[in-house]
């Protein structure tokens, strides 16, 4: 177990930087948050699995077993009704491997062009691995894919995603703002919640 000034710490099993800067603020004052580079623990990690659950729970198992401490991964995803579900599981690589935020946005609008029906969904699953057992924590946000990018901030598909109820896109939105709605917010606030529930 990593300890931080006598405050919970957990690995967060990802190298995304803006996954990191995203949860770390979230979890400011609650949770020490180690990234994979601060344990000195590089390289890919695995992710082969055909759903968000399964890639969630392949990364948190394949750090846990090499640092033997409690860790968590997660997934995320944008679902698209008129594309059936894509780019889904696939959405870091939609336009292919080792490509661009860009290039996945590309993508996307270029397979709606066509479509009227412009509903989606981010979702993201957790999978946290605690004393070696398994607890999974979802976070759901709807929204609409505009026809072409507006904003700079966030990441990802963000430029292109209006959350309902809202008139801006996340890439419109400050992090803070971004974290009370997102999906990411969503289900690391279930985190939150189940580890105070814990007193840990």
């Amino acid at each position: 177990m990593y300890k931080d000034n006598n405050m919970k710490t957990l690995v967060f099993a990802t190298n995304n930087e803006h996954k990191l800067s995203e949860v770390k603020n979230l979890l400011e004052g609650v949770i020490a948050i180690k990234s994979l580079k601060e344990i000195n623990l590089d390289g890919d990690i695995p992710e082969t699995a055909d759903t968000l659950e399964g890639n969630a729970t392949q990364k948190a198992e394949f750090i846990y077993s090499r640092i033997n401490s409690d860790c968590f991964a997660d997934d995320t995803g944008l679902e698209v009704e008129a594309l059936g579900g894509e780019p889904g599981v696939y959405s870091a690589r939609y336009a292919g491997e080792n490509c661009s935020f860009s290039d996945n946005v590309n993508k996307l609008l270029n397979n709606m062009k066509e479509k009227t029906n412009r509903k989606a969904r981010f979702r993201t699953v957790i999978c946290l691995i605690e004393n070696g057992e398994k607890h999974y924590f979802e976070g759901v946000v709807n929204g609409t894919i505009i026809e072409e990018g507006v904003g700079n901030m966030g990441f990802g598909y963000d430029p292109i995603f209006r959350p309902d109820g809202f008139d801006v896109t996340f890439a419109e939105m400050s992090l803070d703002e971004k974290n009370k709605i997102s999906h990411r917010g969503i289900a690391t606030a279930k985190l939150v919640d189940y580890l105070k529930k814990k007193n840990l």
